[in-house]
């Protein structure tokens, strides 16, 4: 049910807007200041995410959130609270939430999350499973704080920080519950870059749009190979890369950056 005032019904706007310019998705998280991850909100990028897989006019996605306060400080912790209690209500949505961020980490399109303000639990698991995190070089607030309510981070937290920082970085953010900014998350590996908070979003853009010039086949043989390595043996790794070889082999893109390297120009991939 719609929440009412005097004047009639309020309508909430949805939880998730979507925008695509040059090969670039935007999904901004619409909640502010806080921007929850809330039930509708991954239901939204769940589908998002989908319909971008099999998209040919989006190259790179871009995961932010409105306003400059916080990126996320994670999901509605009323929504959680009530499935607590319910083991099978509780498996649903982690079932969920563990569905949306691997269908992220494996897109062979490029993601990358922009990290302000807040981003706590969900708000640092999802940038966990982007391809490319980019921090505010000031106000950041970056942790996996769960064990400060008694609970585990549940949406493949203490695998991704893990692999991503290493084992004594993420044993101690996670068991001390220390919330750290964006300069001490670039030296742990967390991040790739800091900007000023005023041009954050902006340097994602720039990001997004030298990755969307790239071919794409090859983009996508490259995260094929490099997400899957760390569960792969080398010789398993070495097999994707040479599939990924042969499926560029021959291609209008491929063609393209011989002959611009040969000319020594600025080569233009259209896909394919």
């Amino acid at each position: 049910m719609n929440p009412t005032s005097l004047d009639g019904p309020v309508t909430r706007p949805p939880p998730l807007h979507v925008s695509l310019e040059a090969g670039v998705l935007t999904l901004t998280n619409t909640d502010a200041p806080w921007n929850r991850m809330s039930l509708d909100y991954m239901d939204a990028v769940e589908h998002a995410v989908r319909q971008a897989a099999s998209d040919p006019q989006v190259r790179v996605l871009v995961f932010t959130a409105q306003g400059d306060e916080n990126f996320s400080v994670g999901m509605d912790l009323k929504q959680i609270a009530e499935r607590m209690a319910d083991t099978q209500a509780l498996e649903q949505l982690l079932d969920q939430r563990l569905r949306v961020l691997a269908m992220i980490e494996s897109l062979e399109k490029p993601s990358i999350a922009t990290l302000f303000g807040y981003c706590l639990g969900g708000g640092l698991e999802l940038p966990l499973a982007c391809h490319f995190r980019l921090a505010a070089d000031t106000g950041a607030s970056i942790g996996l704080p769960e064990v400060e309510l008694g609970v585990v981070p549940a949406w493949g937290g203490t695998a991704r920080l893990t692999r991503c920082v290493g084992r004594n970085h993420a044993l101690d953010l996670m068991l001390r519950a220390r919330k750290i900014d964006g300069h001490e998350a670039l030296k742990t590996g967390l991040v790739h870059s800091v900007h000023p908070l005023a041009q954050l979003k902006a340097a994602a853009n720039a990001l997004a749009r030298e990755l969307a010039a790239m071919p794409p086949l090859a983009v996508a043989g490259i995260l094929r190979c490099v997400v899957g390595a760390g569960a792969a043996s080398l010789q398993d790794g070495l097999a994707e890369e040479r599939r990924a070889v042969l499926r560029c082999a021959g291609t209008r893109d491929q063609q393209e950056g011989f002959a611009a390297f040969l000319a020594k120009r600025k080569p233009v991939f259209a896909g394919g």
